[in-house]
């Protein structure tokens, strides 16, 4: 807390807080779940919300919940770039490493979204848009991102999309999905083998230490990315995030 500025700091936590907790919830909550879930009194949740409001940070619902504003979608496309561009160097060290197209993508809602790529320097390669936003369940990215959620939120997810499939390799039921979920957690990486695409082949792994869910992935044809080439480019993978994710618990490193 500031000296001379007696709960500013604290209440810039608070808010932050609440902001998190309506994301965490979908987008929305009512009062009594904020304050359920967060243990403030309600006064202090009303203050807090009201300077929300006001700013468009968050907008009350003709139900009375409160939802995130339109405010928040400038600040969350600008971080995305900003986070891409922070994490090129080292997908750029990734690509010189294992030869494939690297890219970074984060969870946004239900869909990931790709913040950063850095391409292969092969002709014949994988290219895939900067904020473009491709399904959880048949992409490694989005697998590597559900496998960091807890199981309920992944089921919600799933209900709320559906598992349509993308090819006849695509994962389409919720039980098999959480099986390899479990498997991905075991290992550490989470495969697409032709799920969202036929004759690409993605591997993924998770950046811990990141504000959201985010992963690092190689893609490429899987006449070249092969399962025995998979094995060596998982290390590399590893170290990738490994590095990413000190960085991101450094501060001022951004």
């Amino acid at each position: 807390m500031e000296e001379g500025a007696p709960g500013g700091v604290q209440s810039i936590a608070r808010a932050f807080y609440l902001l998190e907790l309506i994301n965490a919830a979908g987008g929305e909550l009512a009062i009594s779940e904020l304050a359920d879930r967060s243990g403030l009194p309600l006064p202090t949740i009303h203050r807090i919300i009201r300077t929300l409001i006001t700013s468009g940070y968050v907008i009350q619902q003709s139900s009375r919940r409160y939802a995130l504003g339109p405010r928040l979608i400038g600040l969350g496309e600008t971080a995305s770039r900003a986070l891409g561009a922070w994490a090129r160097p080292r997908l750029t060290e990734l690509v010189e490493a294992v030869g494939e197209t690297a890219n970074m993508a984060i969870l946004d809602g239900d869909k990931a979204v790709y913040v950063a790529q850095v391409p292969s320097k092969y002709s014949m390669r994988m290219f895939t848009e900067v904020g473009r936003r491709v399904d959880l369940h048949c992409t490694g990215v989005g697998k590597a991102l559900l496998a960091q959620l807890p199981p309920a939120n992944v089921l919600e997810i799933v209900r709320q999309t559906g598992m349509p499939a993308s090819t006849e390799r695509s994962i389409t039921d919720p039980d098999e999905l959480m099986k390899v979920l479990s498997r991905v957690r075991e290992l550490g990486y989470a495969i697409d083998d032709g799920e969202q695409e036929i004759g690409v082949r993605c591997v993924a792994v998770p950046v811990t230490g990141a504000p959201a869910p985010t992963t690092i992935s190689v893609s490429g044809p899987e006449t070249r990315l092969t399962p025995e080439v998979v094995e060596r480019v998982v290390p590399h993978l590893l170290d990738a995030a490994a590095g990413l994710d000190r960085q991101f618990r450094q501060p001022g490193t951004r």
